[in-house]
């Protein structure tokens, strides 16, 4: 039997190469895009986009001029190659993709969807999203604030801990991966990549929040995984050709 390895992908920054939350509005109403950066400290940042989403609503905004806008934010050719490549090779690892992202589903599965990949993910855990009949794209956090509240004290946004939802899609599959690696970017990736192994990996995108929350926290936090830097889309899928064989 082939070992099992698992690929963990957070999606801004990480897959793709802009911020889904942010890109929306820059396109479409650079003014709400000021406004959201104005509010974003006294605002959930969830909550916040989906005002801003019934804000665009209210003017007019269309869920096609949602879905034009999505299709054309950067994704670099190479991390579709290397994702297609490294899930099709299956002579070294039988590989699953898991997405944990504070994005939410429609704007993934747009993406998605028009680069080919909708197949790619086993299971994408991210903020839910539905276009309601009169366009509106409604969006509400994963973890509902009127309900119970997630644990962390890691720095896990209130609407969800990366590092428990790793947790619980390793309990619903049995925890029978012989070697994680994690691609992320943002500093609310360090809280799951501190329950990875020694024998994990995180690809960790330079000059952002997490590569700053490894220097400054990996070692008090007990940070075991290796850690390998990127800085473009070409190198993660070097990294994914290069990943050594499980022993």
């Amino acid at each position: 039997m082939a070992p099992k390895q698992l690929i963990v992908f957070d999606f801004d920054w990480s897959m793709a190469d802009q911020d889904t939350d942010r890109w929306i509005f820059e396109v479409l109403a650079p003014d709400l895009r000021r406004k959201m950066k104005d509010l974003k400290d006294e605002i959930q940042w969830t909550d916040l986009v989906a005002q801003s989403l019934r804000e665009l609503h209210g003017r007019g905004g269309t869920r096609q001029q949602i879905e034009d806008a999505l299709r054309i934010m950067p994704f670099h050719p190479a991390m579709v190659r290397g994702v297609t490549a490294l899930k099709a090779n299956t002579s070294k690892a039988d590989t699953s993709f898991l997405c944990l992202s504070n994005s939410n589903s429609v704007f993934i599965s747009t993406i998605l969807e028009d680069k080919n990949l909708q197949t790619l993910f086993t299971e994408i855990v991210t903020n839910p999203a539905e276009f309601q009949s009169d366009g509106l794209l409604k969006l509400r956090r994963r973890v509902d604030p009127d309900g119970p509240q997630h644990s962390c004290q890691i720095g896990c946004s209130p609407n969800m801990c990366k590092g428990e939802e790793l947790d619980a899609f390793l309990e619903r599959h049995g925890k029978a991966f012989d070697r994680i690696v994690y691609v992320g970017d943002g500093g609310n990736d360090f809280c799951p990549i501190l329950r990875m192994r020694s024998t994990d990996i995180v690809f960790c995108r330079n000059f952002r929040g997490l590569q700053k929350r490894i220097e400054q926290e990996g070692k008090s936090k007990g940070l075991k995984c290796q850690v390998q830097y990127w800085l473009g889309a070409w190198e993660v899928e070097q990294m994914f050709e290069n990943l050594t064989p499980i022993a």
